[in-house]
């Protein structure tokens, strides 16, 4: 396993820990499946399932077909270019986990689609 995946399933695990936040730990076994079982969900998907402003986490891949109506600040295993191109020219924000971790420490507001 990649050191960077080792890395992020840690500072997962560590955050739900110490923010009492189970979300964290739900996302860090997500890490761990294979990648033939991560699911690949599409903008339009995203688009239908949020609200502007939202806070979502991909526990797979973000496809660019559809767009984004709103803007949404997002954290995904993998995204396609296009997928991130439209989600920045909707005026929302790709994060790394550890930066969701730290805008969003509980996981209040956070949505998990995937």
């Amino acid at each position: 396993m990649e050191r960077q995946v080792i890395e992020m399933i840690r500072d997962l695990k560590n955050a739900s820990k110490n923010n009492d936040a189970p979300i964290w730990s739900k996302i860090a076994k997500n890490a761990l499946k294979s990648n033939s079982n991560k699911k690949a969900i599409n903008l339009k998907k995203i688009d239908a399932l949020t609200d502007n402003g939202n806070a979502v986490i991909v526990s797979g891949k973000v496809l660019g077909t559809g767009k984004l109506s709103h803007k949404i600040i997002v954290s995904s295993f993998s995204i396609s270019s296009s997928a991130a191109k439209k989600i920045k020219e909707s005026g929302g924000e790709i994060l790394k986990f550890s930066d969701m971790i730290e805008r969003f420490p509980t996981g209040k507001d956070v949505k998990i689609i995937g």
